[in-house]
């Protein structure tokens, strides 16, 4: 069945990007809600605003959703890959700011809430969107594809010039908690080289190594207590990927392929899926389909030690 959590949970931090402070709940919801965002510090017009893969503004270093009236926010690719790693298909996001608060940089405190709060069932069954064709969507910098699949699988590969970073590539069944115990307390990291021009530019202002983030240099690594993972920035790149597919509006079962993907290549590919009807359906879940999706079967023991 549909699920939403137990009661409101708050969070209070600041914004990776804007460096702004952020009071953040997260409501229960009714069936077929969905996730809604609605910023509670503008009093005039339209607030809502869907976490839906048509309401992204491509933004190349994090998830931005806009509704009609330009109200938007950011950074919201965490926090979603908790819900959907909990198995938590309705909420509202309560925000009193243009950003998600960043944390540790991970989706581990969301996780930790989430669970410690409770998951409560709903009255309407799990839909879920079976690929049933291939689709893909490749650039210059890299490509993704989503193809048939039992339940939700993912395999992702990065490849930085800086030493403590290289090639990786890792590939995981997501059913069973998968997320919670392998990805969800990795952080998400940058390059040296890109921290000065990001913050003379107005981003990353809310960064700090160690703290929120991990930055590399070369063969050296700033993070404060070292790597939760030797490959941590794979296994991010894979969080971040999961946040962004839930943008879908429902589970995906099917598998998804990553080269050098990011934020805008994944959300390209969701465009391209829903413009081809023929290669996808909507189905209702049985319990055996729902028992191989993201978030069946989590427990709070599942919670890594180091989060």
């Amino acid at each position: 069945m549909q699920t939403t959590v137990r009661s409101a949970i708050t969070f209070t931090g600041v914004g990776l990007h804007s460096g702004q402070p952020a009071r953040m709940t997260i409501h229960p919801a009714s069936a077929d809600y969905g996730v809604w965002f609605k910023r509670t510090d503008i009093s005039l017009g339209d607030t809502m605003i869907p976490a839906r893969f048509d309401a992204v503004e491509v933004s190349p270093l994090c998830t931005k959703i806009v509704n009609g009236a330009g109200v938007f926010v950011s950074t919201i690719e965490h926090v979603m890959a908790a819900l959907a790693g909990c198995g938590v298909h309705n909420a509202l996001i309560e925000i009193d700011g243009p950003e998600v608060p960043i944390l540790d940089g991970s989706s581990a405190e969301f996780v930790r809430a989430i669970l410690a709060r409770g998951v409560r069932s709903l009255s309407a069954p799990v839909r879920a969107i079976e690929i049933l064709n291939p689709v893909a969507v490749h650039t210059a910098g890299g490509w993704a594809m989503l193809s048939p699949g039992q339940g939700f699988t993912m395999k992702f590969h990065i490849d930085f010039v800086d030493e403590a970073i290289g090639q990786q590539t890792k590939a995981l069944n997501l059913a069973n908690g998968t997320f919670v115990r392998e990805l969800s307390n990795c952080r998400t990291f940058c390059r040296r080289a890109e921290v000065d021009y990001m913050q003379a530019n107005g981003l990353a202002l809310g960064g700090i190594p160690g703290e929120n983030a991990i930055v590399f240099d070369g063969d050296k690594v700033e993070s404060g207590a070292g790597l939760r993972h030797d490959d941590e920035p794979v296994r991010h790149k894979m969080l971040d990927a999961l946040g962004d597919l839930s943008l879908a509006g429902a589970p995906i079962i099917g598998h998804y392929d990553g080269h050098k993907a990011g934020h805008a290549i994944t959300n390209a590919l969701l465009r391209e899926l829903f413009a081809n009807p023929d290669a996808y359906r909507v189905v209702t879940c049985d319990a055996a389909m729902a028992e191989q999706l993201p978030g069946a079967g989590v427990e709070r023991h599942d919670i890594p030690a180091v989060a």
